[in-house]
């Protein structure tokens, strides 16, 4: 991994236009090939100097950067907006370009290089002048320490965040200095307090890094050439810089988990944007969200972060239903034909976990920073938000997400109605976090009911929770509380008026509803809370959309609340990034309404439905389980997908366009010494084609499709990958592009019902957006217009 920092330092006045120049540019940074990181700090001592970052995978992708577009247009950007060397006040730190390597970058000799360690610290606002200042004193005191040479204070703009930029002389000498126990106290003693939570990364910085020539150090590499002829669009006007604190791609507005699978998209396929959040600490408490459905975890699996939910959650293995006392039902939720079981995690840890992933692909929201206004026009949006330590914030986006949840902010800016009105449920209910003692089976949600003349009037539901005997429990909050409202509504959500409710409460309950001599104990949190449900009347308004439970509330039925918004944001993120990158049709963004807003209807509808019975559908269980876990969600009405069928052959059995693309095993690539799942072919961020041919498609045949997939590829605009999956006895020279997958178990045939020859497109949210059989490749080339318009 390689690091470049390059330091300029602005002209009196024009800090907001260095911003927005690198803000333009940051995102088509990431959408080169090999970056890891984007980023531009302010020095915490000179507002006027800043330092751009970007890390790379290796020397290749750096260099085709420096000497590409890209860097050249920052560079024409920013040059008639920095100082030059000789207007530089004395004592102001001199512009510099380094390029450093990381720890895996160097032999033997890294231990006697320079390095530079990056201490990364969050200090909140109303503390940054106590950290400032306990920062110059180590500063002083550092002076005579072996082996430390100098360091920066680095701030990322609009953030808490601070980064501590040291160089030193070996890497031997700073961990000499942090073994030693006094240092603590003799040195950093005065920031210690902000030192509880750090991030540090180490660089070494050789003489002449390998394979890169040394360059003058005042110098970024693109100014070492004349800057090339733009190749790009130019970008969407963005209005008079001076109302402008900073512009970017993409603003999400909300920090759960619609807001952060919306940004961790838009981040890993190279979109510069920005997540702000309301709140200023994020949740520590089971309060929310529980059950993560199947097809959550098939999107966490493209996403990197599957493994780290299961080592942090339960399987819920199966469920169980009580009416009065009898078993009414049980079943088991370990279908083999699933790739994940029904996952047990609370929200605050889904929420930690895909920050994480976040900010592994250099993003960090912003929180305390609340939304109180925009405005949009042909090119964009203007956001206002208050900042946590006072004063107002203004950010200029191409688009605008809401992702703010059941009081959303956005919604209430734009209008947005609840088709037939927002939807009560009379009811109080409480939650609590206990654990339980009786004698039921681990991993099963319990669902316990009261009827009365054949009318539910008290329910109970218990889901398991990491931990021995710990449970989430829901039911009717007593009646005392519904007396404390004076019988008025109470607003949707958790009550912030109403007292807890108590160890007793819970207990009442449980003798109520559940098996006799049941016993709670350890209360670690509870809360009443009102149910509301509705969908809005729309789901985007130019350019701001709404996702999550900004766009739908509804019962916590199933589990769909959280679920659902993921899949808002893994429908949406994809079709944005493309129009960002001005590679989108016209109607490509119109389908995200199109497509999840029928879906938000079905869910909202079921979950009230489901709200008080035992069971909506006995007579298929198994079926209605796959249903909740969205495995059968399709967007087969959709106006993005399509097909191409002959009608003289029989009826095609294969998964339709707009299912969920099934996975198939057996798969074999030349070369790999292990099957493949088809699903290793589709994962990742563009889409996918998927060829196939048996062995009735003659020579010519597969010659020609090669030159299809090369034009294919140039109409999608190098965002689509092709596979040619064949027969095991087919006949094809191996060498071909695309590259050649035997399907020697014949489950990609089975799967998707396939003979001779046909052809599936495969959406990068994992849905099937075209078919064919036999292949036409007109029809396809008029499907991807249809996505991708006439970009080139």
């Amino acid at each position: 991994m390689i690091r470049t920092m390059l330091r300029v330092r602005a002209h009196q006045g024009r800090e907001d236009a260095v911003q927005a120049a690198w803000h333009a540019v940051a995102g088509r940074i990431g959408a080169l090939p090999g970056n890891l990181l984007r980023q531009l700090l302010l020095d915490a001592s000179d507002p006027r100097s800043f330092v751009v970052v970007t890390e790379w995978d290796g020397e290749p992708a750096l260099r085709d950067y420096e000497d590409g577009p890209v860097a050249a247009s920052l560079g024409e950007a920013l040059r008639p907006l920095r100082e030059t060397p000789s207007a530089r006040p004395a004592g102001s730190a001199p512009d510099g370009y380094r390029v450093m390597l990381g720890p895996e970058g160097l032999g033997p000799e890294r231990r006697e290089s320079r390095i530079c360690v990056d201490v990364e610290v969050t200090v909140p606002a109303d503390r940054r002048g106590e950290f400032e200042r306990g920062y110059a004193q180590v500063l002083a005191r550092m002076a005579g320490v072996p082996g430390y040479v100098r360091e920066d204070l680095l701030r990322e703009p609009g953030s808490d965040i601070y980064h501590i930029f040291a160089e030193w002389s070996s890497e031997a000498q700073f961990f000499s200095w942090i073994g030693n126990p006094a240092h603590a106290q003799e040195e950093a003693g005065p920031i210690a307090p902000f030192l509880l939570d750090f991030r540090r990364r180490l660089f070494h910085l050789p003489a002449h890094p390998p394979h890169l020539p040394a360059r003058p150090s005042h110098l970024p590499a693109y100014a070492l050439h004349p800057p090339a002829k733009p190749q790009h669009r130019p970008e969407p006007s963005i209005g008079k810089e001076t109302d402008v604190d900073r512009t970017t791609d993409v603003l999400i507005v909300g920090a759960g988990p619609t807001g952060l699978t919306v940004a961790v998209e838009l981040a890993r396929r190279g979109i510069d944007c920005q997540v702000v959040e309301r709140l200023a600490t994020p949740p520590g408490q089971a309060d929310k969200a529980i059950g993560v459905h199947c097809r959550t975890m098939e999107i966490w699996d493209e996403q990197g972060v599957v493994r780290d939910a299961m080592d942090a959650g339960i399987w819920l293995t199966g469920q169980m239903v009580f009416v009065n006392g009898e078993q009414t039902h049980r079943m088991s939720w370990e279908l083999p034909e699933l790739p994940y079981a029904h996952l047990g995690l609370p929200q605050y840890e889904t929420e930690r976990i895909l920050t994480e992933r976040l900010e592994s692909l250099g993003v960090r929201p912003s929180r305390g920073a609340e939304l109180i206004a925009f405005t949009q026009d042909d090119d964009g949006v203007l956001a206002t938000l208050a900042l946590p330590a006072g004063g107002e914030h203004t950010i200029r986006a191409k688009y605008l997400v809401g992702c703010d949840g059941a009081h959303s902010r956005v919604r209430e800016l734009l209008g947005l109605t609840f088709s037939g009105g927002l939807g009560h449920f009379p009811q109080l209910f409480m939650l609590g976090d206990v654990d339980v003692e009786w004698d039921m089976p681990e991993g099963h949600l319990l669902r316990f009911m009261h009827e009365t003349d054949g009318r539910m009037d008290n329910m109970l539901v218990c889901v398991p929770l990491r931990g021995e005997s710990r449970y989430r429990i829901a039911t009717l909050a007593p009646a005392r509380f519904f007396a404390q409202t004076g019988g008025k509504d109470a607003p949707p959500g958790f009550s912030e008026e109403l007292a807890e409710p108590t160890l007793a409460d819970v207990q009442a309950a449980l003798a109520q509803l559940a098996p006799a001599g049941t016993r709670a104990s350890n209360l670690r949190w509870s809360s009443v809370f009102r149910i509301s449900h509705g969908i809005v009347d729309r789901y985007r308004d130019r350019r701001v959309f709404v996702a999550g439970d900004a766009a739908h509330l509804h019962p916590p039925a199933g589990g769909q609340g959280m679920n659902t918004g993921i899949q808002d944001a893994w429908n949406l993120a994809w079709k944005l990034a493309l129009a960002v990158r001005g590679m989108a049709s016209p109607g490509l963004l119109d389908s995200y309404e199109a497509e999840r807003r029928p879906e938000g209807e079905e869910i909202v509808g079921r979950a009230v439905r489901m709200a008080f019975t035992d069971e909506l559908d006995r007579e298929d269980l198994k079926r209605q389980f796959l249903q909740e876990m969205s495995m059968l969600l399709s967007y087969a009405d959709s106006p993005m997908v399509g097909e191409s069928v002959s009608t003289s052959d029989t009826p095609w059995g294969g998964p339709r366009p707009g299912d969920r693309a099934p996975d198939a095993a057996g798969l074999y690539r030349r070369g790999v010494g292990h099957p493949l799942r088809l699903h290793d072919l589709t994962r990742g961020t563009r889409h996918t084609l998927l060829v196939y041919a048996d062995r009735s498609a003659g020579e010519a045949v597969t010659a020609a499709l090669e030159k299809l997939c090369a034009d294919v590829r140039e109409q999608a605009c190098g965002e689509l990958d092709a596979y040619l999956i064949v027969s095991s006895d087919a006949r094809v020279p191996w060498m071909l592009d695309p590259p050649v997958i035997r399907d020697n178990a014949d489950g990609f045939r089975n799967t998707y019902a396939v003979t001779g020859t046909a052809l599936y497109l495969v959406r990068p949210d994992g849905h099937i957006g075209f078919r064919s059989r036999p292949i036409d490749a007109d029809a396809l080339r008029g499907h991807l217009q249809t996505v991708f318009g006439g970009a080139r």
